[in-house]
């Protein structure tokens, strides 16, 4: 069981799939959080949780007050998992989709009206295996135009024994913090001087 740490539906316990995910601890998803609120990027946001899992990231910020999020993984027994969670919480402004990240990705970037973007925030907490070229290129397509809003902030987990992602041009590296063995790392484009960091609504 994971327990959501604070918003509307604090200290509820979700499920999570019995095999083939790592959940993100409480304390490392408290410390994301505190994070994000203080970039702003949290409260009316659209945010995309690729690789949900359980859809822990992406409750989490329908907890705290996201407008939409959308959830997305390719494991059937993570989508019915993740469908429990927002059945049970609910919370109907959190949709799940069975697809895989890229494939969701690829058709933001073909026609991001398609996927609810552009989105505000976007986490992406993949297998620690998982090819460096294949996130590379599902970051590639969210760096597509009209995907994020201009002022998003992506949050990626990786193992700290992987090297750090390669970002899509334009965009820049916010912050990277460790938690024994993962690193978190906070990105998104580039903000013009003068701009604040997140702005959703």
């Amino acid at each position: 069981m994971t327990r959501i740490v604070a918003g509307t539906v604090g200290g509820r316990t979700i499920q999570v799939p019995p095999r083939g995910t790592r959940p993100t601890s409480d304390r490392v998803r408290e410390a994301i959080f505190s994070r994000l609120d203080h970039y702003g990027v949290v409260d009316d946001a659209r945010v995309l949780d690729l690789y949900a899992g359980s859809g822990a990231l992406g409750i989490e910020a329908a907890s705290r007050g996201a407008r939409e999020v959308t959830l997305v993984d390719s494991a059937r027994v993570a989508v019915d998992v993740a469908r429990r969670n927002v059945a049970a919480l609910g919370l109907s402004e959190v949709r799940v989709v069975a697809q895989s990240a890229e494939t969701f990705a690829a058709t933001a970037a073909a026609g991001p009206g398609a996927t609810g973007a552009p989105f505000h925030l976007v986490f992406l907490d993949p297998p620690y295996d998982l090819a460096s070229d294949a996130l590379a290129r599902v970051l590639d397509h969210l760096a597509a135009p009209g995907v994020l809003d201009p002022a998003a902030v992506v949050v990626v987990e990786r193992s700290t024994r992987t090297a750090e992602p390669a970002w899509p041009t334009g965009w820049e590296l916010l912050a990277r913090k460790d938690y024994g063995e993962t690193a978190v790392f906070f990105t998104g484009p580039v903000v013009p001087d003068g701009e604040e960091t997140a702005t959703p609504g």
